[in-house]
């Protein structure tokens, strides 16, 4: 019923000439290539407290995808019928395996979190937020790189995630003692991550001319940027707590400035310069776990003391 359904989208894809996928693509790369630098923003320049609880929802959210996908190793949509054909770029932008969709999983914990936030204050934005939800994740079903099955997954995975970690938030706020053992269990989550999925068994399906249908090797690197982002932003967040203390220096002249340049820096680092220095120099997986460490000591380290020493100046 699945392969019927994304058929009969693709069917209203070829029949309107392609007149939507324009637009469905640009939510979906705007979701993963846009999307996730808005943590930044909020721990940098709007309110800490729910920076940190972006972050968190974030990247814990992004591994434990990235594990279940290397857990269930299901092939995308046109692996597993030659009659799908995704939309555009789709097919070569599309990573890792196809459960749950991390697009949809993106989406979900970002604009979720500000549907949390923001729900009864601003009830425009959180209406918002739930229409861009449900049309991510539309958006992966009508490209044809996800059955309904890996969006609702990925979308029920979040609602989870942003549940849990607001919940552990009430729980241990005010109390470093408990944040520094969770901050622990966090780093000891990812080296064990690390090792489950680098010794676990992937299937290896050929195809009639006796090619590798899905190389596991390069399904492992979106895992392995997960590990290196959560285990740079429990670090990054050890080293504030105890050492940087920053604070939002609200009033300061220079501050939306400093924001938007801090998150201009991240992006070109992820997306040109990491490519280009750290994983051509340590290839696909220690290359691009590196790359994220770094991005999140950036960001959780870095560019706070330069924010505070630029808007005391």
């Amino acid at each position: 019923m699945d392969i019927q359904y994304l058929l009969w989208l693709q069917d209203i894809r070829n029949a309107t000439g392609g007149l939507f996928d324009e637009f469905f693509n640009a939510l979906s790369k705007f979701a993963v290539d846009i999307l996730p630098f808005f943590p930044f923003i909020v721990f940098w320049g709007v309110d800490k407290k729910w920076g940190y609880i972006f972050l968190t929802n974030h990247w814990v959210g992004e591994l434990v995808n990235g594990v279940i996908k290397l857990t269930v190793c299901a092939y995308r949509p046109w692996i597993r019928s030659d009659l799908i054909e995704p939309a555009g770029d789709s097919k070569t932008a599309a990573t890792g395996y196809s459960f749950p969709s991390g697009h949809t999983r993106t989406a979900t914990t970002i604009y979720g979190t500000i549907f949390v936030w923001q729900k009864d204050k601003r009830r425009w934005l959180a209406v918002l937020c739930a229409v861009l939800i449900a049309l991510t994740g539309f958006s992966r079903n009508y490209l044809g790189v996800h059955t309904p099955q890996d969006v609702i997954v990925g979308f029920l995975e979040s609602v989870l995630t942003i549940w849990v970690v607001t919940f552990v938030f009430k729980k241990v706020e005010g109390n470093g003692k408990l944040i520094d053992i969770l901050t622990l269990v966090g780093i000891v989550f990812v080296f064990a991550s690390l090792i489950y999925i680098q010794v676990k068994p992937y299937p290896m399906d050929y195809d009639a001319a006796g090619n590798l249908l899905v190389d596991p090797n390069k399904m492992m690197n979106d895992c392995f940027k997960a590990c290196g982002a959560l285990l740079g932003f429990l670090i990054g967040s050890y080293v504030d707590r105890h050492y940087i203390h920053y604070e939002i220096p609200f009033g300061s002249k220079n501050l939306p400035l400093l924001v938007c340049v801090g998150a201009a820096i991240a992006m070109a680092w992820k997306e040109l310069f990491a490519s280009a220095t750290i994983v051509a120099a340590f290839g696909g997986h220690w290359g691009h776990f590196i790359a994220r460490f770094i991005m999140l000591i950036f960001a959780m380290c870095v560019w706070p003391v330069v924010i505070k020493k630029n808007a005391e100046a």
